[in-house]
């Protein structure tokens, strides 16, 4: 009954979490839009005085929101990683004692919640032997998201998207200092195709992106922000 309580409660956090994303991607949007102040763009011109051009206490507003969103999908997806690993350590414990078998076998009986990212609730898959690709995408966590992507840049041509989550780029996934790793990956590939594996709208996508020199700024014309 507990495990059934506790795969409940964390689809719930999963749909949760998906409406914060829902929201961060619709103010980000709003605030990179073509003129737009960007997520922390100047709110002053060249002189020092307001611009004219945006609604400052607006944009402020959600700058704000959009920072409180991003500590609250924090929180919730620890929340929902801890509730995954007691439900394998409580069906690993259950499978063993039933069984009367102690070691790796009882690993092929474990429940398995497909939490990779915001996934909707229809595309929760539980399984009572998952296969190693339900097991790889539990560990494979969305590290990033694309918050800024320019215009016919090679990141827009080659398929990503405003919003897109970022699994795994190149052979960089989630750990420690990213956004060097994210770049250095680039440099090192340029003009070279990089697989890359995001989530969009709960769907998981294969992509190739080939960082390369255009007109704008960097290898990808695109900012990543770290989850």
């Amino acid at each position: 009954m507990v495990g059934a309580n506790l795969k409940s409660e964390t689809m719930k956090l999963m749909d949760k979490r998906s409406g914060m994303e829902g929201e961060m991607n619709a103010i980000i949007e709003q605030l990179c839009q073509p003129g737009g102040p960007g997520l922390s763009g100047n709110l002053v011109d060249s002189e020092g005085f307001p611009r004219s051009d945006i609604d400052i206490p607006v944009v402020r507003a959600q700058r704000n929101r959009l920072a409180e969103l991003k500590n609250d999908h924090q929180e919730i997806t620890e929340k929902i990683n801890i509730n995954i690993q007691l439900l394998h350590s409580s069906r690993l414990t259950s499978t063993s004692k039933g069984s009367g078998v102690d070691g790796g076998s009882t690993n092929q009986n474990v429940s398995v919640v497909d939490a990779s990212a915001s996934a909707p609730l229809q595309n929760l898959v539980l399984r009572d032997s998952p296969s190693p690709n339900d097991v790889d995408m539990i560990s494979s966590m969305p590290f990033a998201m694309v918050d800024e992507i320019a215009d016919a840049s090679p990141a827009a041509e080659d398929g990503l998207q405003l919003g897109d989550h970022i699994v795994k780029f190149g052979n960089v996934k989630a750990g420690d200092n990213l956004l060097q790793r994210l770049a250095s990956e680039a440099q090192v590939n340029q003009g070279n195709p990089l697989p890359v594996i995001i989530m969009r709208q709960g769907a998981v996508i294969n992509l190739t992106v080939t960082p390369r020199t255009w007109q704008g700024r960097g290898l990808l014309g695109c900012h990543f922000r770290i989850l």
